[in-house]
């Protein structure tokens, strides 16, 4: 499989500027040209039209409406005088030339109207591109008399030229934008890549918080996110020596009796005292695989998990019926009176049967051990919220211990036997994991009660 490349924010955000500042500064180039342009068409256009205009000042009209035109030589050399163009002139009335030179175009192309009677067009005079301004005329007897001006495009062109010089800073401003754009962005890579390298020396020492004072504000987010799960980190750590260390304990003192045990069944001398070990030993290896069994459903059960996978209803009546039943004997053996007070019909909640088996299973075990022979112990289930749960005859817990003892490995101080402490937060991780909460509180008979709320408004899959 073709590993993917990794991104570079560098080029991710050159490549995200670049490009639209290139693209703006072309477009003001080319618009630079093409007002350029205009601005020497019209410059020039309307030199054109006062010289279309004054020439047609000088045409007048007789008595009978007939044009004439009285153009000195002066005028007219002025008029055809250009140290850079040839100009033409020619003043026509009714198709009949009165001065100027015949021939030369009445239209032409990339036409501009300059007023109800004036124009301005491109066209050729003698195989040359001209620019000829047109003035009409309409005489008091309707002679209709044409004024043209013609003028070849060097000025013109040589105006553009100097227009569209103008514009080669423009080039200089494209490279240093290219190189600001550059240059801001690896200012900008620069403090994260130095403020990974210093996370990445701390954490690599230690886990703890890393100080985001002079993060920049738009990282602020980024760092706590990271704060936090260099916290859960720590939190996960601290929660897996303080496993390993008590689960040791645990187990090392069992297997200990276990190991005193069968060198006491050698050396016994007769089958009773052998008899008598053996039934120690059993009980020993009850305690060990019980300890082992809540060891391996803590290990099942994570903090960070966002809760149990989607599956079947589960049927907390059917369920509180099925544990019950597992943990009949043991509360007859000790001489216990074990009830289930539950609904007729199912209550139905999202979840999984054998972490909420387990869950109750730690509670009627706890209850089982605590509660004195001649004791009451009831299974409860109810629906409206649901709820599923144990009350007992013990002697209960303290209110200030009923927090701390939810937690792993924490016992409460009149508790006795050779319980983990493990129980009640193995419950407690479950109902987090469904949703629900672990309240501990009085019972009915000065016991303890200990329940399970659901969420009402979490819905059955």
């Amino acid at each position: 499989m073709k590993r993917a490349s990794a991104r570079v924010l560098s080029r991710e955000l050159l490549l995200r500027l670049m490009p639209p500042v290139l693209v703006l500064v072309a477009l003001t180039a080319a618009l630079g040209a093409y007002s350029a342009k205009q601005l020497a068409d019209h410059v020039f256009d309307r030199w054109l039209f006062d010289a279309s205009r004054s020439l047609a000042g000088q045409v007048h009209f007789d008595a009978d409406g007939r044009p004439s035109l009285r153009l000195p030589a002066e005028a007219q050399a002025m008029l055809l005088f250009d140290d850079v163009d040839r100009t033409w002139f020619s003043v026509q009335a009714d198709g009949r030339l009165l001065a100027g030179q015949p021939g030369l175009p009445t239209s032409g192309d990339d036409e501009v109207v300059r007023s109800p009677h004036g124009r301005a067009f491109g066209a050729t005079v003698d195989g040359r591109p001209v620019r000829v301004a047109r003035e009409d005329l309409l005489g008091p007897q309707g002679a209709r008399v044409t004024v043209l001006v013609a003028e070849t495009l060097g000025k013109r062109e040589r105006a553009s030229a100097w227009l569209r010089d103008m514009l080669w800073p423009m080039a200089a401003l494209v490279l240093a934008t290219g190189l600001a754009i550059v240059l801001a962005v690896r200012a900008t890579v620069r403090p994260l890549e130095q403020i990974a390298a210093r996370w990445r020396q701390q954490s690599s020492v230690s886990l703890d918080a890393i100080e985001a004072g002079d993060v920049p504000r738009e990282l602020v987010p980024f760092a706590t996110a990271l704060n936090g799960l260099l916290g859960r980190l720590r939190g996960l750590l601290e929660r897996e020596r303080q496993f390993s260390s008590v689960a040791a304990h645990q187990l090392r003192t069992p297997l200990a009796g276990l190991q005193l045990g069968l060198a006491r069944a050698r050396e016994a001398g007769d089958l009773e005292s052998v008899r008598a070990v053996l039934g120690e030993l059993e009980q020993t290896t009850q305690r060990t695989a019980r300890v082992v069994q809540q060891l391996l459903a803590l290990g099942r059960l994570t903090p960070e998990s966002d809760g149990v996978q989607p599956g079947p209803p589960v049927d907390l009546v059917a369920l509180a019926q099925e544990v019950g039943a597992a943990q009949a004997d043991a509360a007859l053996a000790r001489g216990l009176d074990l009830e289930l007070d539950a609904p007729d019909t199912p209550v139905s909640v999202p979840g999984q049967a054998d972490l909420l088996a387990e869950a109750l299973a730690n509670l009627l075990d706890n209850a089982i051990r605590y509660t004195p022979a001649g004791g009451r112990i009831v299974v409860r289930v109810q629906d409206a919220p649901p709820a599923l749960g144990v009350d007992d005859s013990g002697p209960g817990i303290p209110e200030d211990e009923r927090e701390a003892v939810q937690q792993r490995f924490v016992r409460g101080r009149g508790a006795a036997g050779d319980g983990s402490g493990l129980g009640l937060a193995i419950v407690r991780d479950v109902a987090a994991l469904h949703g629900a909460r672990l309240e501990l509180g009085d019972g009915a008979w000065g016991g303890l009660r200990a329940e399970l709320r659901f969420d009402a408004r979490r819905p059955a899959p």
